[in-house]
C-alpha cells in the first residue's frame, strides 16, 4: 500500500496540471471569471459530460455562445426571445426541454441565494455529501413544472448511483490546492469529504489496482473507492481521481497496448 500510495501522489501531481485543462471539460468553466458564471457553466459542463471529451467541450461552448457567454446574466435577466436561442440544443439525452428546466431552476435559487453551493446544504448545513446530493435532487425537482424525463441527468444516491457528474462538479467548486485546476470557490463543504467521481477510466483503473471490489459501478462502489483512497490521504482523497483517470489513458497508450495499470507499476495485480 505504500509503494501504491507513492505511485498514486506521483500521478495525481503530474495530471493535477493547468496543462491538461483544455481537453477536459473542466476546461468550460475555466473560460469565466464571476464565481456564479463558473458555478453555472460548471454545472453544465458535468451534467453533460457523457461520451468524447472533445464532444462536449465542443457542446458546452455551443451552449456558452447561446448563453451570450454570460450565463449568470442570461440566467437573471433573460426574456422570451432569448430563450428561444436555446431551442434546439442537445446531446445525446438531454435537449432543450431539459435545458430550459435548467435555467428555471437556477433563476428561481438565484433569486434567493447568492451561490449555488447552498443547494447542497440541508437546511443551511453540510453533513456528508450522501446527503447533500440527495437534497440537491430533491431540491432541484421541488417545482410542479419539474419534467419527468429531466430527472434521469440529475443523479441521487437513493437510486444507488455513483453520482459521477455530480461528485466531479463538487470536486471543481470545493477542491483548493493551488495548482489551478480545481476553482475551491466553496467553503461550507470540506474537501476531505468529497466522493471520487467513477467514470469508466477511473472505474477501469480502480479495479486493476485493488482499490473496488464490489461488482457493481453505483454508490456503494463510490463510497468503497473513497474509503480507500482515504486511508492513503484523509485531507484530500479525490486528488486521485486525477491519478487514475489519467493511469487509464497512459495505460491505454501505444507504450502500455494491454491497458494494464498493473504493467505500470511493474508488479501483479493480485499483489496490490
Amino acid at each position: 500500500m505504500h509503494n501504491l500510495k507513492s505511485f498514486l501522489d506521483a500521478k495525481a501531481d503530474q495530471y493535477n496540471s493547468t496543462l491538461f485543462i483544455k481537453e477536459d471539460p473542466v476546461s468550460i468553466p475555466h473560460l469565466f471569471s464571476g464565481k456564479q458564471d463558473r458555478e453555472i457553466m460548471g454545472f453544465f459542463a458535468a451534467t453533460l459530460a457523457w461520451g468524447q471529451r472533445k464532444t462536449i467541450i465542443s457542446k458546452c461552448r455551443d451552449l456558452a455562445d447561446r448563453l451570450g457567454n454570460e450565463p449568470f446574466r442570461f440566467v437573471m435577466e433573460h426574456d422570451e426571445n432569448e430563450l428561444k436561442q436555446l431551442l434546439g440544443f442537445r446531446h445525446r439525452t438531454f435537449n432543450d426541454e431539459d435545458l430550459l428546466y435548467f435555467i428555471d431552476f437556477l433563476r428561481r435559487h438565484y433569486q434567493q441565494h447568492e451561490s449555488l453551493e447552498s443547494a447542497f446544504l440541508c437546511d443551511g448545513v453540510f453533513t456528508n455529501v450522501e446527503d447533500s446530493l440527495i437534497h440537491f435532487e430533491q431540491y432541484f425537482f421541488d417545482h410542479p413544472n419539474a419534467p419527468r424525463r429531466t430527472r434521469k441527468h440529475v443523479a441521487t444516491p437513493i437510486r444507488n448511483s455513483a453520482c459521477k457528474r455530480l461528485n466531479m462538479f463538487l470536486r471543481w467548486m470545493v477542491r483548493r490546492d493551488g495548482k489551478g485546476v480545481d476553482f475551491g470557490l466553496w467553503k461550507q463543504i470540506p474537501q476531505q469529504a468529497l466522493i471520487c467521481p467513477i467514470d469508466l477510466h477511473v472505474d477501469r483503473t480502480a479495479r486493476q489496482l485493488g482499490l473496488i471490489t464490489r461488482k457493481q459501478t453505483d454508490w456503494k462502489a463510490a463510497l468503497e473507492l473513497t474509503r480507500n483512497l482515504r486511508t492513503m490521504d484523509a485531507d484530500d482523497p479525490v486528488k486521485y481521481d486525477f491519478a487514475l483517470f489519467g493511469l487509464s489513458v497512459e495505460s491505454k497508450s501505444q507504450t502500455h497496448p494491454s491497458g494494464n495499470v498493473s504493467q505500470l507499476l511493474r508488479i501483479p495485480s493480485n499483489r496490490l
